[in-house]
């Protein structure tokens, strides 16, 4: 059993462990430094600012920055009395309303006052008044009080600044190292992609259209790339965050910050609840995706036949309907998001902060368990960090159900059953080729071949001919090994091409096809194809042997001409010489030619005839011929119908036999006389 997708995306996740381990390391202390923030503000409120609303000893001497002067008395913060020092009264503290007084004796701290006449004031502690002696403090005055405060509150803001400042060094190391290691991973995992696709079967690429492969190179792996570069470390920021949130919410209330715990069962059982919706339209987006690009891929290759056949709004009507499926599913995804997700964290926050006010504003308003606004803020500050992560996760659902669902789809790709890639050197050989009773269909028991037999000697040049449909290009598939015969044995200098590697058997044989393919780069990297055993002075020699140098020497940068795709700038005789310049240059002891003069006028024929004189010099040529007036010097002529051999001799023997050979020829020969007479009739 295949492990889940979410396994095999973290397996390629873990060739970066290291990376990855110290990115989150310090992602870590980031978090753990800026969460300090509410803690210092804490501090600053409680034992700072709301600090000096408190008991005030009288002491005997200024001994220390704690100790202030006020009216000719020395007094101190109670909770700052040191054993050495000599009480000689007490003081208490309070605000009411935007006033502050100083009580001449020891007070209840959550008592509220009344003023009654002048330096008598009336305390009210629940049901319980009091008269007592006191006065208000002016600003100047309240600033004496405030006054050893400053030095504390400075010191501690600058910790925070500074605390933030390391955790901003320690958030770039681990930006910095999470993107570079989710992009190694991405290059990863894209090398393995194409290494795949390069080894995949022919059969592959026949069932399947271009577009579509190349959907789940580029785009599926851009929407993986999208989950390490950007939602993985959402996720990992998030969570490591809303942990040290807890951790800090734990530290100031444990009942509150059990209460909030309430948030991560819901958050995973809405991620399942999204998964499960999400993945099913974003396989459908995945899928249709890939089919526009193999739709678009097809349309601009066949641009030609569409415009000459005017099938431009039959086209449109076709990409309309893939684009509007596309549509569809994308809004069903923005109608799950938009419901939902920023409404589900605006629920969240909203019943966290009701649980908040009840909780403080009634359980805890006792006499036993006073909360002071230090708290009171970091709670705030705490719950107002917990829904950020959140917010972040959520947003992020939708992106990583894309990237799941374009996981599975890459992942299906790289179980596909390829070909091992075995690069063991095999000596040249000398160019025999043998089918003994060789059977093969492309579809279970539907034979192409149907029990065929040739024996073809080393540097003999062999053309097989006959109808469409009749096997000629699947004998040379099977020599290619681009399939293996369901029955029979094909043998290469009297080894079994089933015992030799695919490498090993390609190796040794060369193909120039019907319609060359031209590679992007330059008239001699085509020659090439940037083999470093193959010299620049072999490429030359190879276009210079096959006549290609009359019109390469006649280009701006010659050799070194820029070819755009498929060399679209060089006419199909051109394009046929350099692939012919190509053959030639990787020197194969086989060289089979599909068809190569079908579409060449009858100007060019002379200078590919010319080429193929060339390289059958020293090697064995297998061709497949549509024009017979190229392969009359042929040692044999194999004729095929529906799969099976039903003539073979030379030229001359074929016409003789009066057969199937020599009907063939005989319409050539009258379609040849009869162009003049279409051509002045036109």
């Amino acid at each position: 059993m295949k492990p889940s997708t979410e396994k095999r995306l973290f397996r390629y996740a873990l060739t970066s462990k290291k990376s990855i381990l110290i990115g989150l390391i310090c992602l870590m202390i980031s978090v753990g430094l800026e969460l300090t923030g509410p803690f210092i503000a804490k501090s600053v409120i409680d034992n700072h600012i709301v600090g000096i609303q408190t008991n005030w000893a009288v002491v005997n001497e200024d001994n220390d920055s704690d100790t202030v002067e006020f009216k000719g008395e020395y007094l101190k913060r109670a909770d700052r009395v040191e054993e050495t020092d000599l009480v000689l009264g007490e003081y208490t503290l309070l605000q009411s309303a935007k006033d502050y007084y100083l009580i001449h004796e020891q007070v209840p701290l959550n008592s509220s006052i009344q003023v009654v006449n002048g330096e008598e004031l009336t305390i009210t502690n629940h049901d319980d008044f009091q008269q007592v002696s006191g006065e208000q403090l002016s600003v100047s005055e309240l600033y004496t009080f405030f006054k050893p405060e400053i030095n504390p509150i400075v010191w501690l803001l600058g910790l925070y600044l500074g605390l933030i400042l390391i955790s901003s060094v320690f958030q770039y190391l681990k930006t910095y190292l999470l993107q570079v290691s989710a992009n190694k991973i991405i290059q990863r995992m894209r090398n393995d992609v194409f290494e795949q696709v390069e080894e995949l079967p022919m059969n592959y690429f026949v069932s399947r259209p271009a577009g579509k492969i190349v959907a789940r190179i580029t785009n599926d792996t851009e929407a993986i790339k999208e989950l390490y570069v950007k939602v993985l470390e959402t996720f990992v920021n998030g969570f490591i965050y809303m942990t040290g949130i807890f951790v800090a919410l734990y530290l100031l209330n444990v009942t509150l910050a059990t209460i909030c715990l309430v948030l991560l069962p819901i958050l995973f059982l809405w991620m399942k609840f999204y998964k499960k919706y999400a993945g099913k339209y974003n396989r459908v987006i995945r899928s249709t995706n890939s089919e526009i690009n193999a739709s678009i891929n097809e349309s601009i290759q066949g641009m030609p036949i569409i415009q000459a056949f005017r099938r431009t709004k039959e086209t449109q009507a076709e990409f309309e309907q893939l684009n509007t499926r596309h549509f569809d599913y994308q809004k069903k995804m923005m109608v799950l998001s938009a419901l939902t997700s920023f409404n589900l964290v605006n629920v969240l926050r909203g019943f966290a902060f009701v649980a908040f006010i009840w909780f403080f504003g009634s359980a805890s308003l006792s006499v036993d368990s006073m909360i002071t606004a230090g708290i009171l803020y970091a709670f705030v500050d705490y719950l107002t960090r917990l829904f950020e992560p959140v917010t972040q996760i959520v947003n992020q659902l939708p992106q990583l159900e894309q990237a799941r669902v374009a996981g599975a789809r890459v992942f299906e790709l790289l179980d596909e059953d390829g070909e091992e890639v075995d690069k063991v050197n095999m000596k040249r050989i000398q160019g025999e080729v043998r089918f003994d009773k060789v059977s093969f269909a492309y579809e279970a028991d539907d034979y192409i071949l149907k029990n065929v037999s040739f024996h073809v000697r080393p540097g003999e040049t062999v053309a097989f001919v006959g109808h469409t449909g009749s096997g000629k290009s699947s004998i040379m598939n099977l020599l290619f090994r681009f399939y293996d015969p369901q029955k029979g044995k094909i043998e290469v200098d009297g080894l079994n091409a089933l015992n030799l590697t695919r490498q090993q058997v390609r190796k040794h044989i060369g193909i120039v096809l019907q319609d060359p393919f031209i590679f992007t780069g330059t008239v001699l990297s085509n020659i090439t194809l940037n083999d470093p055993t193959i010299t620049r002075e072999k490429a030359i020699e190879a276009l210079k042997a096959v006549g290609a140098d009359s019109f390469i020497e006649k280009l701006p940068n010659q050799y070194d001409e820029p070819v755009g795709e498929n060399g679209s700038q060089f006419s199909t005789g051109q394009r046929q010489l350099l692939s012919f310049a190509r053959a030639l240059a990787f020197d194969p002891a086989i060289l089979i030619l599909d068809e190569a003069t079908a579409n060449i006028d009858t100007e060019t024929e002379g200078l590919i005839q010319d080429a193929m004189n060339v390289l059958a010099k020293g090697r064995t040529m297998l061709v497949i011929a549509h024009r017979l007036s190229t392969i009359q010097h042929a040692n044999q002529i194999i004729v095929l119908e529906r799969g099976k051999i039903i003539e073979r001799g030379t030229h001359q023997e074929l016409i003789q036999q009066n057969g199937s050979y020599y009907q063939m020829y005989k319409m050539q020969q009258g379609a040849m006389k009869e162009k003049p007479l279409i051509a002045n009739n036109g």
